[in-house]
């Protein structure tokens, strides 16, 4: 299909703005990038509360932002961890994203300021993240939650954080996962798949902010091949939580998420997969803007609510 005209508009509109892109800046200055880019979207729905708090993690405190939607406790808990590389984002930057969530799927979510690289690079985020889930199942009931219905998922490098941290769950047994959602996840490190030549370039993220990002994350191809970073190399998928794999046609990670679905479910896990045609990398977060957008967050909310039964 081709690029979907509201999606056309915005990427049309960044470009007006011109400037250098996210990776051609220095870190911070990206950041800084990053948190503009989210402001576009407005102001968040409206929860019934939200709590920032600070978790034990493995190196110090996790700083934590906990929403909770209105209706009688306990609320399953959805555990999200944000998209940016590894190296931007924050609870500021996919708050819009969380409330929605909260409000839609009926459901406390714990949104995770995890370590980010190149101050911290691999396994920092992702330990982060597994140890927040573990927080999250052991100490639900002291924030509403109830531990015995807990997912994760997260967007681009949360996606793939989400991933990682199922594995981890898997191979430590704890915490029990009801569900993992994969919004198009990055899940290897070879950046080499079709997508990645077709969309290279034009549709937001492109392959040299993906490098950019790993050469940030990972410290050598030991890290790069390592399953807890790259989840598509684990040597089984097999008894993680049923997913959902959200991809972009216009995405250089849209074929590495649809692997990573396909390994689920030859696998046996219980696993749907929908791309959204006409999409470029990032959509889910624009509901303001996008129709496809509010369909695919309508369709998240849905399947964690299902989950969650």
């Amino acid at each position: 299909m081709p690029l979907d005209p509201q999606a056309k508009a915005i990427l049309d509109q960044l470009q007006s703005m011109g400037g250098p892109q996210l990776h051609e800046l220095p870190v911070p200055l990206a950041r800084q990038a990053m948190m503009a880019m989210a402001g576009m979207q407005g102001a968040g729905e409206d929860v019934a509360h939200v709590d920032n708090r600070t978790i034990p993690g493995p190196a110090g405190d996790i700083p934590v932002r906990i929403y909770a939607p209105a209706g009688t406790k306990p609320f399953p808990v959805l555990v999200y961890f944000h998209g940016g590389g590894w190296v931007l984002g924050g609870l500021e930057t996919h708050d819009g994203t969380c409330r929605q969530l909260a409000n839609g799927a009926r459901c406390i979510v714990v949104s995770v300021d995890y370590r980010l690289a190149p101050e911290n690079k691999f396994p920092a985020a992702a330990d982060d993240c597994y140890a927040a889930a573990l927080w999250a199942s052991r100490n639900a009931a002291t924030f509403g939650g109830d531990p015995a219905r807990i997912a994760v998922g997260g967007d681009s490098a949360g996606g793939n954080l989400s991933a990682v941290v199922a594995l981890m769950a898997r191979d430590r047994e704890a915490p029990k996962l009801r569900f993992q959602l994969l919004i198009y996840p990055v899940t290897d490190s070879a950046c080499d798949t079709s997508s990645y030549r077709d969309n290279a370039e034009g549709y937001l993220l492109t392959r040299d902010a993906m490098l950019w990002f790993w050469n940030h994350y990972a410290r050598d191809e030991r890290d790069r091949s390592n399953a807890y970073a790259a989840p598509l190399r684990a040597e089984t998928v097999a008894a993680t939580a049923p997913a959902l794999v959200i991809t972009a046609e216009f995405d250089p990670l849209r074929d590495e998420g649809e692997a990573y679905a396909r390994r689920l479910e030859a696998a046996g896990v219980p696993v749907t997969l929908t791309r959204y045609d006409g999409m470029v990398h990032g959509f889910f977060g624009m509901t303001m803007l996008v129709d496809k957008a509010k369909a695919a967050m309508q369709e998240a909310i849905a399947a964690l609510r299902r989950a969650f039964e």
